[in-house]
């Protein structure tokens, strides 16, 4: 008896990536590419998306540059049909828009800091769900690919906001993976750790901070946005065609030997202004 093993290539699938002009949002845009499948980058910065666009077209793949605010609900709709009109369907949304303003202690955050993460971090998730699910819907097949956090796994002192707006998109995660199954929609988060990027360039540029961070992590090192596109890659195919409510975490082994992103100690010490 011979064993069928489920492909990994997108050939022929359409994806639209938001947060696609930087970080891990590019990495996941340019490794979805690099599996065969068309691009539609979501950002608000057009010559960065132009950028990742030309990459993508290198490797014979189409590609769209949809500059928008992601906070916004009726510029996330015309995005989504913009998609459907240039490409002709949607089969892989990757929602990777997030920020981390500012850090500090509960009662210092304010009512603002709150209520701008929450949107760009776990509303704009709605608003693309909301966009791409009756799509996803109607052709009955379809994976959501939510990139959340390990902060979102656990409490995160200083971070009260961050984790929560995390924790929340797990949630949601886990309720539209079981209320789409039936559809043959999959729904998933990754839950990155320690990864290197723009937004976290003013921990990992600090040696005292960075050395304190990696204290937690056995690999030993910053992951790389390069690091979490395999298991998008995953996630996105017909490879993880049974997989659907899981998230996979991808932090050097941090949680497994019961590390956290925790930050009280290096904050305590003034180490870490806010971000």
């Amino acid at each position: 008896m011979s064993t069928v093993i489920p492909s990994f290539s997108l050939a022929g699938k359409n994806a639209l990536v938001t947060g696609a002009s930087r970080g891990i949002g590019r990495a996941i845009a340019l490794g979805l590419a690099e599996a065969g499948a068309n691009i539609a980058g979501v950002a608000r910065g057009t010559g960065p998306l132009e950028e990742l666009a030309a990459e993508v077209r290198k490797l014979d793949r189409e590609a769209l540059s949809l500059t928008c605010d992601v906070a916004e609900p009726a510029e996330i709709a015309m995005a989504v049909a913009d998609v459907h009109a240039e490409l002709g369907s949607l089969d892989i949304v990757v929602n990777c828009a997030g920020q981390i303003e500012h850090a500090g202690p509960f009662l210092d955050l304010t009512s603002e800091d709150w209520r701008r993460l929450f949107q760009v971090n776990f509303e704009s998730v709605l608003h693309v769900c909301r966009a791409a699910g009756p799509h996803l819907r109607d052709q009955r097949g379809g994976s959501v690919i939510n990139i959340s956090s390990v902060a979102g796994l656990a409490g995160v002192p200083f971070f009260s906001h961050y984790a929560a707006s995390k924790a929340a998109m797990i949630s949601l995660t886990r309720s539209l993976a079981a209320e789409w199954a039936e559809h043959g929609v999959r729904v998933n988060a990754l839950t990155p750790g320690w990864v290197g990027t723009e937004m976290t360039h003013a921990f990992s540029a600090n040696d005292d901070v960075s050395a304190g961070l990696l204290a937690e992590v056995p690999a030993g090192r910053w992951g790389e946005p390069e690091d979490v596109v395999g298991a998008a890659v995953f996630l996105a195919g017909d490879a993880a065609r049974f997989v659907t409510g899981h998230c996979l975490t991808i932090d050097g082994g941090m949680t497994a030997a019961g590390g956290g992103p925790t930050m009280r100690a290096l904050l305590a010490q003034g180490r870490i202004a806010n971000a």
